[in-house]
């Protein structure tokens, strides 16, 4: 069962209403076919141990492939705006507002993949201190989404994060060592990740 924050939305996207809500392990979804966003806290929640993660064999010949280049923090409406680009999504243009609030006081970060200089592959998150909670990820190129969250989580270790946060399983993240945790299990990573103040 999942249990959501029933106040009114306007007075949650704001960016420091935004942030507190991450900060307790809440994240927002729009509803797809109403627009309405609402704040969930799986009982269940999914992270990547960023201290015990494998990058998949299949994966490794298109990491040193010449062709692909990432990059970080150059086009993040670019990549929402592929992540969104789906017959259902849960990413709304009054979502994307709240985040690009959230991108002008440095909390929303993206991973590009570019071939041929276009953008073909990325990801997107929100980071809070030593934590970064995942939120998107597209793939237009084969394994280009899967070359973005493996950068990422080389990044996060070198730049100290505690905490990679991917809200729900799925068999592409378990390729990468995704693991479900209880909710109280996840808090008390967050409070660690917390006394860590990461730069991205």
């Amino acid at each position: 069962m999942t249990e959501k924050n029933i106040s009114p939305e306007a007075d949650l996207l704001t960016p420091e209403k935004m942030i507190n809500l991450y900060a307790v392990g809440a994240f927002p979804m729009a509803d797809s076919a109403t627009g309405t966003i609402e704040w969930f806290f799986p009982e269940l929640r999914t992270i990547i141990p960023l201290n015990d993660f494998h990058i998949p064999r299949s994966l490794k010949k298109s990491l040193k492939d010449e062709r692909f280049t990432v990059k970080c923090d150059t086009d993040f409406l670019s990549v929402v705006n592929n992540c969104a680009a789906r017959s259902e999504t849960w990413i709304s243009d009054k979502l994307i507002a709240a985040y690009l609030n959230l991108q002008k006081r440095g909390h929303i970060h993206t991973v590009e993949v570019y071939e041929n200089e276009k953008l073909v592959g990325g990801l997107y998150g929100v980071s809070y201190r030593g934590a970064f909670f995942g939120e998107s990820m597209f793939s237009h190129v084969s394994q280009t989404s899967k070359i973005a969250l493996a950068f990422l989580l080389h990044h996060l270790n070198e730049k100290n994060f505690v905490l990679l946060d991917v809200q729900y399983s799925t068999d592409h993240l378990k390729m990468f060592g995704a693991k479900e945790i209880t909710f109280e299990a996840f808090t008390s990573l967050l409070q660690k990740a917390y006394l860590v103040n990461a730069e991205f």
